[in-house]
């Protein structure tokens, strides 16, 4: 039997959670409570469930955290601007993008960019990319996303279809090399794809731009589910063979993008590369850095990089 994908899941989820509010209501209902205010109560009840949990995230990453340093620290004002941004990136990509997500390919013709491939992070699908893609096609950049499955299989599994999908980027627009734009694990799945199938001085790679990318591990991998959240345990033995087997060139061409108020990768500092091109940004989460203008400003400027002098 195939494995469920990140779309089935997450669409089992949100009727789970539809479940759970229709209850409430209906508890409400017997006690008497107005229909419209018996529904709002149980949206509302789920909706400061996932809250709860997402807050919880900040907090058991905290435990684990870096030194904010001084330029990048938040009064209370911007936590909550923080929090907010973090929680509604949550909801749309877990509840709208994801449940929707297909790997899509568009193709401009006659770019002056290299391709790029869009690898999304763990228990996510193509769905996450929804802010950038569009930008991208207003750069008349042309891009394609993929899925990477089983959704808690290893990471080294996903090299053969990250292969597969730039081989059909290749083709479709007649590039000899691809930039990467990847969020999370979705890094460590394109660092294992050059290990494995950029051999003998091949260079397929223009750039690698990781969107909070755990590249020593983060200390909430212990709570994942799957060989790939194993792997991603701090400086676990699969990381550190990962690491090995680079060269300068290949970290010379990746630029790590991450945030110092990660819920997710922790401490924050893991998301830092010797030999890479590291930018740091504040006041942004894990999710949100998908779509947040700052951070998909930046990758922008980066791709902008890779267009010939002469185009």
């Amino acid at each position: 039997m195939k494995p469920a994908s990140a779309r089935t899941l997450l669409r089992v989820v949100l009727l789970v959670q539809a479940a759970a509010a229709l209850l409430v209501a209906w508890v409400l209902l017997r006690r008497g409570v107005p229909a419209w205010g018996a529904l709002a109560a149980g949206v509302g009840a789920v909706a400061l469930v996932r809250l709860v949990i997402n807050m919880n995230n900040f907090v058991m990453a905290g435990w684990a955290a870096s030194v904010t340093p001084p330029e990048h620290r938040l009064g209370p004002g911007a936590r909550l601007r923080l929090l907010a941004e973090e929680f509604c990136a949550s909801m749309l990509v877990t509840s709208w993008h994801v449940p929707r997500g297909r790997a899509r390919m568009t193709i401009h013709p006659h770019g002056a960019y290299p391709p790029v491939l869009l690898v999304h992070g763990y228990g996510c699908n193509s769905g996450y990319w929804a802010h950038l893609a569009p930008l991208l096609d207003r750069e008349g950049i042309s891009h394609a996303g993929i899925d990477l499955e089983p959704v808690v299989g290893s990471i080294d599994d996903y090299a053969p279809l990250i292969e597969a999908r730039v081989r059909e980027l290749c083709a479709a627009t007649g590039a000899a090399r691809v930039a990467i734009v990847a969020h999370s694990m979705g890094g460590l799945a394109a660092r294992a794809w050059m290990r494995r199938y950029e051999t003998g001085g091949s260079a397929r790679v223009a750039a690698l731009i990781t969107l909070g990318t755990p590249h020593h591990g983060t200390a909430l991998a212990r709570f994942g589910l799957g060989a790939n959240a194993a792997q991603m345990r701090r400086d676990s033995p699969w990381l550190r063979a990962l690491a090995a087997g680079e060269t300068g060139d290949v970290r010379a061409r990746i630029v790590s993008l991450y945030t110092h108020h990660d819920n997710i990768v922790a401490p924050r500092e893991s998301s830092v590369l010797a030999g890479a091109r590291n930018v740091a940004f504040g006041g942004v989460g894990h999710v949100a850095l998908g779509s947040n203008p700052r951070v998909l400003a930046e990758v922008l400027r980066i791709l902008r990089e890779l267009r010939p002098a002469e185009a």
